[in-house]
């Protein structure tokens, strides 16, 4: 990969990132980047994104709409191709995955 394109990625990775902000859960006062849901942002060389993220629980009640939040969020990056979040349950997800932000907005210090 070129300098340039790996440049061109770093701004791109940071977009997608600043987008993920944007998405909370309604029952969390908190982003899904925050509370630590997202583990991977890859993005091919035609700046397709695939999102790996797990949810708090597997029963969330939201867990139909957050992907499709998530993917919606991320495609009105500048740049941004294809779109595809996949949610996985390994590693499970704890409190420790949460941002210092997040645990101070929430109360966990």
């Amino acid at each position: 990969m070129s300098l340039e394109n790996e440049n061109s990625n770093i701004i791109l990775k940071e977009s997608i990132v600043e987008a993920l902000g944007t998405v909370y859960d309604p029952e969390i006062p908190v982003s899904i980047w925050e509370l630590g849901l997202v583990y991977n942002i890859d993005i091919d060389d035609k700046n397709n994104v695939l999102i790996t993220m797990t949810l708090t629980t597997p029963n969330c009640p939201e867990a139909e709409t957050i992907p499709d939040r998530v993917a919606e969020a991320v495609s009105k990056c500048d740049n941004v191709g294809d779109v595809r979040v996949e949610i996985v349950w390994e590693p499970t997800w704890t409190q420790d995955n949460m941002s210092e932000a997040a645990r101070l907005e929430l109360g966990f210090f």
